[in-house]
């Protein structure tokens, strides 16, 4: 076999390694925001669902972050430990766990209002090409 077969095999040929360079420069651009909040980059992504929709079931949670149980449960133990959310079975159901957000919880939205923003000026793209990535990450989620 010729090294031209081999080709596929060049890193630079790989769109999984961008995606994940990039997730990780993106993340630890994050941190320096996020250490004030004292919550990691996937406590605060589960953040922004609870202030979102304050009350949801952990399977459902997992769902919306594409993370598994084997994630989420020391991620929400955490979470709780801090005092931001509260866990729960259904009284409908004892199978369902719930997990709720809490006042301090609810009150650390304060504080990070202002990422997004602070984080849209790190990264080399006009609003345009935000907006096409968006899309594109999206659809290759789906």
């Amino acid at each position: 076999m010729s090294d031209q077969n081999y080709d596929v095999l060049k890193l630079e040929n790989q769109l999984c390694f961008p995606l994940y360079a990039c997730s990780r420069q993106i993340i630890r651009k994050y941190h320096k925001y996020l250490d004030e909040l004292n919550l990691t980059y996937t406590q605060y992504i589960a953040m922004l669902v609870f202030w979102e929709v304050r009350k949801i079931n952990v399977k459902e949670l997992g769902k919306r972050l594409y993370l598994d149980s084997g994630t989420l449960t020391p991620l929400l133990k955490s979470l709780e430990e801090k005092g931001y959310v509260r866990r729960y079975r259904s009284k409908e159901d004892e199978r369902v766990l719930l997990v709720e957000i809490t006042d301090s919880g609810d009150a650390l939205r304060e504080q990070a209002v202002t990422i997004p923003e602070k984080m849209n000026g790190c990264m080399n793209l006009t609003p345009e090409e935000a907006v096409t990535l968006y899309q594109l990450l999206y659809k290759a989620l789906s």
